[in-house]
């Protein structure tokens, strides 16, 4: 090959020997985009001369030319693919080319193009100066730069380019495959994922968001499998919803039935098929158009994707099943409590309540029967009453299940009138073969009558259904406003009895018991008194049933006996040394499993004798469980404390049960006394309880004696004790002592020696 050279600059020479490369002649559509920026417009004929027709890593060369540094800054900022600058160091300035380097660099942030510096001048610019301080990737002299070299240079060059962009490339990749998984993980439903995933692909691709997403419908491991298409874009949005099967495009629906099956992803300069394998089974498939194959690097970049992807997909399913969970009763299948709420909310937050309204329907005695005959029975008669239920209501009205045995349906009350839905119950249910009877209790509540959106409906349906449960089970409850109130009442009563509680607001007083034949005192019972903060009496009858449905009974019982104990040893010191005091006993006290050990507590601490403490308990306590009752009963005894059973007459104790228990005394209740001398039938009560007491060799003690005429009565019917407002009404401690002090010297049980 002949020598160029520019005649009177031979700093600018640009010499090619003759030489024999070898040359790659094959035609690629890609190319490399290389700047040549010299002053020299015969270094640029030289340069086109010698690589014009090369072919560089299977692409071809593609020349930009700029013959100033101003010149060949205004083409980078242009073009973004320059993979290459062939850059003189003198142009219009000594170190134009220098500078131009740094704009690259530091200005334009143009960090991947490869800068091979040349030049004609090399003292400008000595080689180990420019190579240490300036970011460049080779630098040449003209004079050195022939064919070969400066093939072989261009081609280092571009090699290293392409490294790098593919490094950067992936590192982008990664990037997005990060962002995209956060993404991702932040959608809640299959097709907000679909959706996502073509959205967040057609990024990493760089192409339009073109395809189709379908996922598995049957579960893993089925014979006979089936996909159906979840989310499409573009030409393909009517897909959706279908089976893959019945997709009119037979390349798509063949690229992803393969791809199912194979379990596997697949690519083509046309489309690409990617595979999202889920744990749960759920697999789903993305197809999308492209526009050109993906390189190796690129396919383990989508690989990736894809893992992070089924990890994503896992996750969706993985909510799914919480989500499921969270709104639905996993053994009815029906929506819960939860969802019910939230049902609610938002039915009246788009439509006002109007007439809606929302119904419990409580099984009478389910927990016995579930009990009694097993849990699997149990469920059993549920799923039958959940038909039942499922097949009355109409699809305006809403079914959950809120507790074990307590089903609620919201909608509009005209559609689920109460006789209706009792006629469910009045056809026996068939369990494992057995006949089952049931019924049910319902509590209605007007969505336009409470507060509150969903809790407030449902609490008001409750309290409605308490109620009916307390007076008319097996009925209808309907909630008002004023039950609410009194509901409002009793909770801000017991807020205060605990407080009152706390800052011993609560006191005792004793009312004394007398003997019938003579009048002497021979006890007295301690009765629990409460003022609030306001100092207004509130009657026992009021807050005592308040504080055993709260549970705070069992705290305040064991304060009563502790006081009450203390106040007995104290009367024993006092010479009173044969008085009897009577603590009363809730049951709820009484089944605790601590009973026996309070008891203990008590006695112990106030150093009363056993003997002079007698326990009142309700006949409600004398009918529980009658092996329990009996060995309780057995050890309150071994101790030597005494046993009455209170109100007697207004239970049902049999003759029989009461011959088996442990007891010392049995006490009328005051409305068989407030009787006792109207007529011969009022009284037969208390001649019943007096008898009964007399053939169980028992003592026999009535309460609320007002008048001489009933004491007088119940001497001659033989009751042995009397306590009430004819003899005392209750009083404080210092009183009750004052008054038994003033008994008469031959009607007391004091002595005087103690």
């Amino acid at each position: 090959m002949t020598e160029i050279t520019r005649s009177g600059d031979a700093d600018d020479e640009l010499v090619f020997m003759e030489e024999d490369p070898t040359e790659v002649s094959a035609e690629q559509s890609a190319t490399w985009r290389i700047l040549i920026a010299d002053d020299d417009e015969t270094v640029h004929s030289s340069t086109l001369y010698a690589l014009g027709n090369v072919t560089i890593l299977n692409r071809r060369l593609e020349f930009l030319h700029a013959y100033s540094a101003a010149e060949a800054r205004q083409l980078l900022e242009q073009h973004s693919d320059i993979a290459a600058v062939l850059l003189d160091v003198v142009m219009e300035r000594d170190d134009a080319g220098l500078k131009l380097v740094q704009q690259i660099r530091q200005e334009l942030k143009l960090e991947d193009v490869r800068l091979i510096l040349r030049t004609g001048q090399p003292g400008y610019a000595p080689e180990i100066d420019v190579i240490r301080d300036y970011d460049i990737n080779d630098y040449k002299t003209k004079a050195e730069l022939t064919r070969t070299k400066l093939y072989t240079t261009l081609t280092a060059a571009l090699r290293s380019y392409l490294q790098i962009r593919t490094i950067n490339a992936n590192r982008k990749g990664l990037d997005l495959i990060v962002s995209s998984s956060s993404a991702l993980i932040a959608t809640h439903s299959l097709q907000d994922f679909a959706n996502s995933v073509i959205a967040q692909l057609a990024t990493l691709l760089g192409c339009e968001a073109d395809g189709v997403v379908s996922a598995r419908t049957t579960k893993l491991g089925d014979t006979s499998p089936s996909y159906r298409v979840v989310t499409a874009t573009s030409q393909y949005r009517q897909s959706i919803d279908q089976s893959i099967e019945e997709l009119p495009q037979d390349v798509m629906r063949d690229s992803m039935i393969h791809c199912f099956e194979q379990r596997r992803s697949q690519y083509t300069e046309e489309r690409i098929t990617l595979f999202f394998p889920c744990s749960t089974g759920r697999d789903m498939c993305v197809y999308l158009r492209t526009t050109k194959l993906p390189d190796s690097h690129f396919r383990a970049l989508l690989e990736v994707f894809c893992s992070n992807i089924s990890v994503c997909l896992n996750n969706l399913s993985l909510f799914g099943n919480l989500k499921h969970q969270a709104y639905y009763d996993q053994l009815l299948l029906l929506p819960n409590r939860h969802h019910l709420l939230e049902q609610v909310d938002r039915v009246v937050a788009d439509k006002g309540a109007g007439s809606l309204a929302m119904m419990l329907v409580d099984i009478d005695h389910f927990s016995e029967l579930n009990h009694a005959l097993g849990h699997q029975y149990g469920d059993q008669l549920l799923r039958q009453v959940s038909q039942r239920l499922q097949k009355f209501c109409r699809p305006s009205l809403f079914l959950a299940r809120i507790t074990s045995d307590i089903f609620a349906i919201f909608g509009p009350s005209a559609e689920m009138p109460a006789e209706k839905i009792q006629r469910l119950f009045s056809k026996h249910f068939t369990i494992e073969g057995n006949e089952q009877t049931l019924s049910a209790t319902f509590g209605l509540a007007q969505i336009s009558e409470v507060d509150g959106g969903g809790q407030g409906a449902l609490k008001a349906a409750s309290t409605a259904l308490n109620q009916a449960k307390q007076t008319q089970r097996g009925q209808l409850g309907v909630y008002t406003r004023q039950m609410g109130l009194e509901i409002q009442s009793r909770v801000k009563m017991l807020q205060d009895l605990r407080l009152s509680f706390e800052h011993q607001r609560l006191y005792l007083h004793y009312q004394p018991q007398v003997s019938l034949p003579d009048g002497k005192p021979v006890g007295c019972e301690a009765l629990i008194r409460w003022r609030d903060d306001q100092g207004r009496y509130i009657p026992p009858d009021v807050f005592i049933p308040l504080a055993e449905r709260s549970g705070i009974i069992a705290t305040i019982g064991e304060w009563v006996m502790r006081t009450a104990f203390s106040q007995a040893h104290l009367l024993h010191r006092s010479g009173f040394t044969r008085l009897r005091m009577a603590v009363n006993v809730s049951v709820i006290q009484f089944r605790s499993g601590g009973f026996l050990e309070t008891l203990d507590r008590a006695l112990l601490d106030s150093g009363v004798n056993p003997e002079l403490i007698e326990l009142e308990i309700t006949e409600s306590v004398a009918m529980l469980e009658a092996d329990y009752l009996l060995d309780m009963l057995k050890q309150i005894k071994s101790r030597g404390v005494q046993v009455a059973i209170d109100d007697f007459g207004t239970g049902f104790s049999s003759l029989s049960y009461l011959q088996r228990l442990s007891i010392d005394r049995l006490k009328i209740d005051r409305a068989f006394v407030d009787q006792l001398c109207e007529s011969q039938d009022s009284r037969s009560i208390a001649e019943m309880v007096i008898e009964l007491s007399h053939s169980l060799n028992l003592q026999v003690i009535a309460e609320g004696v007002e008048e001489q005429q009933q004491a007088e009565r119940l001497a001659e019917l033989g009751c042995h004790e009397a306590q009430g407002y004819f003899y005392a009404k209750p009083m404080e401690a210092d009183a009750l002592l004052r008054w038994l002090m003033n008994q008469e010297p031959g009607n007391t049980q004091r002595n005087t020696s103690a």
